[in-house]
């Protein structure tokens, strides 16, 4: 299918309590479920719940607080049957930090690019790798189970049976190598004027996609890069 030697390079960024990324995971599904071998797609962390009581309990307070988003996020999920959604989203549980949760993904991701087994596509997961799966099935735990995901005991319960042990996992927080992978990313997001989540970079950052973008979009912009020829400019 491709005229590139290399995989077409996806860097997706998003928040793990980012609802429009929750909502996308499917169509990143269908990427690679169409393309295969084809796109490659890095995964970047960002904190825009950084901080849920100044972002919403306070940034939100006139319209209501957590039972705005709440009524939110219910809304959105109305629109995407794909999606579950716990009607209490936000109200039953109220995560401190996403960057709490990032950190612990990205002590997984590392610990993946350590095993490549941990990198590879799963029948059992849909063709996702543990990695991708663990990170959708956190979203899973918040958005449809209502679950507080920014508790490691929890995150240690989701990594351990898709292979990920707490004596591998740990040192990688504890001393820092999880934490110096998240500070890349906010390099990376700050490089790329990465401006909320998710956002899809593609085309060495010539084309950047931004929020609830459609499938087909996707799809066109992948096909753009995959097709175009060799060190030629896009004209459209």
């Amino acid at each position: 299918m491709s005229t590139l030697d290399q995989p077409v390079k996806i860097d997706y960024y998003s928040d793990i309590l980012c609802v429009w990324a929750y909502v996308a995971q499917m169509r990143l599904d269908e990427l690679k479920h169409h393309f295969g071998d084809s796109v490659h797609i890095h995964y970047h962390f960002m904190p825009v719940f950084g901080a849920t009581q100044q972002r919403i309990a306070e940034g939100m307070k006139e319209k209501g607080g957590f039972a705005f988003i709440n009524k939110h996020i219910c809304e959105v999920c109305g629109d995407f049957p794909h999606v579950d959604i716990n009607p209490e989203v936000w109200l039953k549980s109220q995560p401190q930090s996403s960057s709490q949760t990032h950190l612990f993904i990205k002590a997984v991701q590392l610990l993946a690019a350590q095993d490549a087994a941990g990198s590879r596509g799963n029948s059992d997961y849909f063709g996702r790798s543990a990695v991708e799966e663990f990170v959708w099935r956190i979203r899973l735990s918040f958005f449809r189970d209502g679950e507080d995901i920014s508790d490691w005991s929890l995150l240690y319960r989701i990594a351990e049976p898709l292979g990920f042990n707490r004596e591998q996992i740990e040192p990688l927080l504890t001393k820092g190598e999880a934490m110096a992978a998240l500070c890349i990313d906010k390099e990376l997001c700050e490089k790329n004027k990465v401006e909320g989540s998710p956002t899809f970079i593609l085309n060495e950052g010539r084309q950047k996609l931004y929020g609830n973008v459609g499938y087909k979009i996707l799809e066109s912009n992948v096909h753009e890069v995959i097709n175009r020829p060799y060190n030629q400019a896009s004209w459209c």
